[in-house]
């Protein structure tokens, strides 16, 4: 399939391939959809092994910004970059600047935030030449792990009848910005954890404080319990991990945890409940949201607090309508997004 074939696919409105040779940037933007608003998305930078796989990564994250956009209500649609290269070697100001000037170039199409290899620092340095980049001090992780734990409540009452989560055995996968915060929201509920890292001091600092089972990156899969929590990089969800689950929920807050759409009806087959990736990670859009419109730290809090009735609702429609998990919560997105695709624009500016 060429290129605008899958963007047809995908319903994408624009990808944008952009190259610096001065600075060494390769990276790609890919606009999504704007129906709702200017869509936005993280800036992620990482050592793709090629140009395809970094496509691909942008273009499912920023589909999936889109429906997160909208499952969580507010006015903005879904769009996403990624920059090809080491942040830990490639990162410089040069680079960021020449991002940024292609992000100005979509004239606030499209509004950039941290993502995975990228921090509050570089969007300051993007915003030298880009007008509209959420910036600021405030990281976004800890209300984005409040969301998880939310939404892993919301499905193991769904489960179980019952949102306790006190004596709950609970995997995490990943211990970093997201993981540390969801992994001690837990032991303050009463959970029983077993955690894992692929460095594996970040675990270990963790166990001195917490009571908390430390387990190999190999061996987090395979652990039975009560909810499987990825909260590392996507794809962990795939045919061969599948039959190696060992747990009835999957919760966590990395993105694309499937590595194709399809893994969401196999996990249903396999009687794992699967809670949509983008509805239980929304919790730092809402604060660059909240941010943005100036909106008090508590009013903030309030609306991640509600992710986990939105969970409760997708998994209850799933069931409704005999689908999957993955199909309500996109049925969910699309039809906000056709209700309001044919309002007109917005008589307030987002700016």
């Amino acid at each position: 399939m060429n290129l605008f074939d899958t963007m047809a696919a995908m319903e994408h409105e624009q990808v944008v391939f952009c190259s610096d040779p001065n600075s060494g940037l390769r990276s790609i933007i890919a606009v999504h959809n704007t129906a709702l608003g200017p869509g936005i998305g993280g800036v992620r930078m990482w050592p793709y092994p090629d140009e395809q796989t970094a496509l691909d990564d942008v273009l499912r994250l920023s589909q999936g910004m889109t429906y997160k956009a909208a499952i969580a209500g507010v006015n903005f649609g879904g769009a996403k970059s990624v920059i090809i290269g080491d942040p830990a070697r490639h990162k410089t100001e040069a680079l960021l600047r020449a991002h940024g000037r292609f992000v100005q170039s979509l004239a606030g199409r499209y509004i950039p935030g941290v993502d995975v290899g990228t921090s509050q620092a570089d969007m300051d340095v993007l915003a030298v030449e880009a007008k509209r980049v959420f910036s600021g001090t405030q990281d976004p992780s800890p209300l984005t792990a409040l969301g998880v734990l939310e939404s892993i409540r919301a499905a193991v009452e769904f489960v179980d009848g019952s949102p306790v989560l006190e004596g709950r055995r609970i995997a995490v996968q990943g211990a970093g910005h997201v993981g540390e915060p969801l992994i001690r929201h837990l032991t303050q509920e009463g959970a029983k954890l077993v955690i894992s890292d692929v460095d594996r001091t970040k675990v270990e600092r963790l166990a001195v404080d917490l009571p908390v089972e430390v387990v190999d990156p190999d061996e987090i899969l395979g652990v039975d319990c009560d909810v499987f929590a990825p909260c590392a990089l996507g794809a962990v969800v795939d045919d061969a991990s599948i039959p190696a689950l060992r747990c009835r929920i999957v919760a966590g807050g990395a993105n694309n945890v499937l590595a194709e759409p399809r893994h969401a009806v196999a996990l249903a087959d396999a009687g794992i409940l699967y809670v949509p990736d983008y509805v239980a990670n929304a919790g730092g859009l809402l604060l660059y949201v909240g941010n943005w419109l100036g909106n008090d730290p508590e009013q903030t809090r309030a609306t991640v607090l509600r992710i986990g009735r939105t969970t409760g609702e997708i998994l209850a429609a799933a069931r409704a309508d005999g689908i999957d998990t993955a199909t309500a919560a996109e049925q969910l997105a699309k039809r906000r997004i056709e209700a309001l695709r044919h309002v007109g624009p917005p008589l307030v500016s987002q700016a």
